[in-house]
């Protein structure tokens, strides 16, 4: 947490209240990107979901629709996210843990049966693979009768901060980038309303960031992004209204909501300095979702609380869409009781504390502006680092991002267990009740059916049409400036699966090592 004066007062604020604030609307966006923000529309409300099978996801999917959910948000299986498909044997003993196995085509269909994706915004929480998925998305929408233009949502598609942070990269940087930019070209191409990338600064705050190392390095990242657009004819007035965010919400409330200003208005700045962007095209948007890393095993109850003050920061914030984490969540999936009860968070918050009502009610505090500037300030100094260093890329191959988080996640983890930075129920008001036991899946049976399912699509499926489109596939990854994403449309239509898909460009571009 920020170290902070007892009071403030006039003398600590010096900011112009025209160039500085604005009205919401308005550029720089401190106060928000839309004139009447929530009293216009809510923010939408996301629920991220992900359960081994498709089967059984959809019927979260439904559940949380049902009780009054505005957007779906899909969690894959590290399978899934990596490429690999369940019958291989990296696949072993992760099918389906850490959200839902997507093989092929059909498993997405299984996914969204039921689910009109005409009516409904998809995020997707997919990486190297992002191409793959959003192919196999645009499938389902054609067999269900959706044309490309009506599909909506975004893809996180977000490579850089893999190597910074998460860790789920195939393949090298270069031959990576070139698949997030070939993903913005289609997007740009076909006037698909879609978000071809949400560039994240949530994986980095959940490693160890601070709040101002979360909006730095996401920063650097996406002016990368923008000019690797550029670079394959995407103009920064086609793709900047089309860049989508994601941020974390911590329990530092006003650090928080000061951040969130702080970012509207710093990217404005970055991308009208850098590339003489129009408003509509500096203006942020974002998702967000409470702290993951906040929650506690130890009391999980007490997370209900953390994570109604986290979802009340981005609110306050400003945030364009909003996922609230379930209360157990560090002891095991969420279960349909704990993900109503996250969502009936968010329901509380628009229709019964009257914050909606006001647009940036905090605006002009004293206190929040001058942390405000605190903020940008200090983001601002760690994106000038990165690009007088030579960009994201760079800073990445020399470990400057890693380095950086990692030392700022060693300090906090010695602040708890010197008792510097209260853990309530961890550190402090210890009662020592023991962690409630969670019931897991049956795993094995699930990846055993999993397994069967891809290895009966293989046989029914026209092998040899699958084979000369991934042989397409592969002689366009070998041409440096060909389009990727046709041929990987196409590749599955005909039922080739994430792996093959995967494997092909794996053996034209090798695969990324760390050490």
């Amino acid at each position: 947490m920020t170290k902070q004066q007892p009071y403030y007062g006039p003398e600590d604020w010096h900011g112009d209240p025209a160039k500085d604030l604005g009205a919401p609307g308005d550029t720089p966006y401190t106060r928000g990107v839309y004139p009447t923000m929530y009293r216009g529309r809510l923010w939408t409300m996301r629920q991220y979901a992900g359960f081994g099978t498709a089967e059984e996801t959809n019927a979260r999917f439904r559940h949380l629709l049902e009780a009054g959910q505005t957007g779906l948000s899909v969690a894959f299986d590290l399978p899934t996210q990596m490429g690999y498909d369940s019958d291989h044997r990296m696949a072993e003993g992760e099918v389906g843990r850490a959200g839902v196995a997507i093989d092929s085509v059909e498993d997405l269909q299984r996914l969204f049966q039921g689910i009109p994706l005409d009516q409904v915004s998809t995020s997707m929480t997919i990486n190297a693979t992002a191409a793959v998925l959003l192919a196999m998305y645009i499938v389902v929408g054609e067999e269900q009768g959706v044309p490309l233009a009506k599909l909506q949502g975004t893809l996180q598609n977000d490579i850089l901060k893999e190597y910074i942070a998460r860790g789920t990269y195939i393949y090298p940087p270069a031959p990576s980038l070139r698949l997030v930019t070939d993903i913005m070209r289609f997007t740009s191409a076909t006037r698909m309303s879609f978000n071809p990338i949400s560039i994240s600064g949530y994986h980095m705050r959940e490693a160890g960031a601070t709040a101002v190392q979360e909006i730095g390095f996401t920063f650097a990242n996406a002016l990368e992004y923008v000019r690797r657009a550029s670079s394959v004819g995407v103009s920064v007035e086609e793709v900047g209204p089309r860049l989508s965010f994601f941020f974390a919400a911590y329990t530092d409330l006003f650090e928080e909501i000061a951040k969130f200003r702080a970012a509207r208005r710093l990217w404005t700045r970055l991308m009208k300095e850098k590339f003489g962007a129009s408003d509509a095209a500096a203006r942020l948007r974002f998702h967000t979702q409470t702290g993951g890393a906040t929650l506690t095993a130890q009391q999980p109850l007490n997370n209900v609380v953390r994570v109604a003050i986290q979802a009340m920061a981005a609110v306050l914030g400003g945030t364009q869409s909003l996922h609230t984490n379930s209360y157990d969540e560090a002891l095991a999936l969420p279960t349909e009781r704990s993900a109503t009860l996250a969502l009936r968070t968010q329901q509380l918050l628009a229709h019964e504390t009257g914050v909606p009502e006001v647009v940036d009610p905090l605006g002009g505090s004293w206190y929040l502006e001058a942390l405000t500037d605190r903020l940008e300030t200090s983001a601002r100094k760690l994106v000038d680092e990165v690009e007088t260093g030579g960009g994201a890329v760079k800073a990445i191959e020399q470990g400057f991002f890693q380095q950086a988080i990692a030392q700022s996640a060693y300090e906090q983890q010695r602040d708890v267990e010197a008792g510097k930075q209260v853990v309530v129920g961890v550190n402090e008001y210890v009662t020592g009740e023991p962690v409630p036991p969670i019931p897991a899946p049956d795993y094995s049976k699930l990846a055993d059916a999993q397994r069967k399912r891809v290895v009966e699509l293989r046989g029914r499926r026209d092998g040899g049409r699958v084979k000369r489109l991934l042989g397409a596939l592969e002689a366009a990854a070998r041409e440096s400036n060909a389009p990727l994403m046709e041929s990987i449309l196409e590749s599955v239509r005909a039922r080739a699966t994430i792996g093959e898909i995967s494997d092909v460009l794996r053996n034209v571009w090798g695969v990324y090592d760390a050490r």
